[in-house]
């Protein structure tokens, strides 16, 4: 199978070079978006037949492998800028693809900003979710090229950003980029372009100047807002970057924390290691407000947060972790590990503290969170390492607990 595959803009009059005008002369079976079809019909020849292409693309495909004829396709900009093309190459490896690209979107609406874009982070929020656009904000990029979506706007966006802090973006939007009847570029502040309404199809860029220092390996305690005032309901700075370097999260890629409360450590997590998917657990429903409320303050958009009982809680829509933190567990430490037991992924690990109080041990005959998490190990299987052990000032010595599957 052969595909020819033509980059257009939004011109409703494009213009082609002899060798693509060849093409179009001789093609018999062509395709592309609603939108290219508007574009391209009054250059199709008589007689040519149009494949819509439309979700879900399996479809669109299966009418491509029943053609006897070689396919044109057209596509926005680029092809290979997160483009059909890349989707074709998945589709058939071997098939033989011509390419006739054009400026996408971003280059575009950087010449009409006369700005330099070799520096600019790309980001498609185009039928995707926020993470890689959220790691690009935290790692403090100074530059974003940003694809958009009917979902992922740019009053969205501007919102997104005004909620976690990040407020020194200027914001350049291009809409109908490459039709000269209708594109516009505009240049706004994030609090006017939250409040305002762009037509569709648009790209932005975000640029800054004035990023702030990064924040530091160890957020304050005293900087964040504590359940009911407690100061104990929290891990403690230094504790939580022990924990942290305990569970080795440099090459993880999904971090579960589960009794979050406060959500210090998945916050610590989330600005250290912008790249993990980080999911938090927690039974207290007045929580989730609390960790909405911390992660605005610290700028830590994209944490994933589930209330209710984790036993309960059902997991299986959820990315399996290789890295588990389990912060709060009322007793039911074995009983956790055996959850999180199936689900984590070879060579992961589970790491837990655990306070000694010698007054609670003698009061009572229940057994401590070190001997749950030993047992635990033992039954399961997992591999216990040697721990460490710690005090801060007059808190009662802390254990930090870890075995890997």
């Amino acid at each position: 199978m052969k595909l020819t595959v033509i980059g257009i803009t939004d011109h409703p009059k494009p213009f082609f070079p002899p060798a693509v005008l060849d093409v179009l002369k001789s093609g018999k079976v062509f395709s592309g978006g609603k939108r290219h079809h508007c574009i391209m019909a009054p250059l199709l020849p008589e007689g040519a037949r149009w494949i819509d292409i439309t979700v879900p693309l399996d479809a669109v495909f299966e009418q491509y492998e029943l053609l006897d004829n070689d396919v044109i396709v057209f596509a926005s900009g680029d092809p290979l800028f997160y483009g059909i093309a890349n989707t074709i190459r998945r589709q058939w490896p071997d098939a033989e693809i011509v390419l006739y690209p054009t400026f996408n979107s971003l280059q575009m609406l950087a010449h009409r900003l006369v700005m330099p874009y070799h520096d600019m982070r790309v980001v498609s929020l185009t039928g995707r979710p926020w993470p890689a656009f959220d790691q690009a904000l935290i790692e403090r990029t100074a530059k974003i090229g940003v694809l958009t979506d009917r979902e992922h706007t740019p009053s969205s966006i501007a919102q997104r950003m005004l909620d976690y802090g990040y407020d020194y973006y200027t914001m350049y939007v291009g809409t109908h980029l490459g039709n000269p009847l209708c594109e516009q570029v505009v240049s706004l502040s994030l609090e006017e372009a939250a409040h305002t309404t762009f037509e569709h199809p648009n790209c932005l860029i975000l640029s800054t100047n004035k990023i702030p220092p990064a924040k530091p390996f160890g957020l304050p305690d005293r900087e964040f807002e504590l359940l009911d005032g407690r100061e104990k309901m929290i891990t403690k700075m230094p504790i939580r970057l022990l924990t942290l370097q305990a569970l080795d999260l440099p090459e993880k890629r999904v971090f579960w924390d589960i009794g979050f409360c406060t959500g210090s450590v998945s916050i610590e997590v989330r600005l250290q290691f912008p790249h993990l998917h980080v999911v938090a657990f927690e039974i207290r429903p007045e929580c989730e407000q609390l960790i909405i409320r911390n992660s605005r303050r610290f700028g830590a958009p994209g944490i994933d947060v589930h209330i209710g009982d984790f036993l309960q809680t059902n997991t299986d829509d959820l990315p399996y972790p290789d890295a588990v933190f389990i912060g709060g567990h009322g007793g039911r430490l074995k009983e956790i590990m055996a959850k999180v037991y199936p689900l984590i992924q070879p060579g992961g690990c589970i790491v837990t503290n655990s306070v000694f109080s010698p007054v609670v041990q003698r009061m009572t005959d229940r057994l401590s969170s070190k001997d749950l998490f030993h047992e635990a190990c033992l039954e399961l299987d997992l591999k216990e390492e040697t721990s460490t052990h710690i005090q801060l000032n007059d808190y009662n010595p802390i254990n930090i607990l870890k075995c890997k599957k």
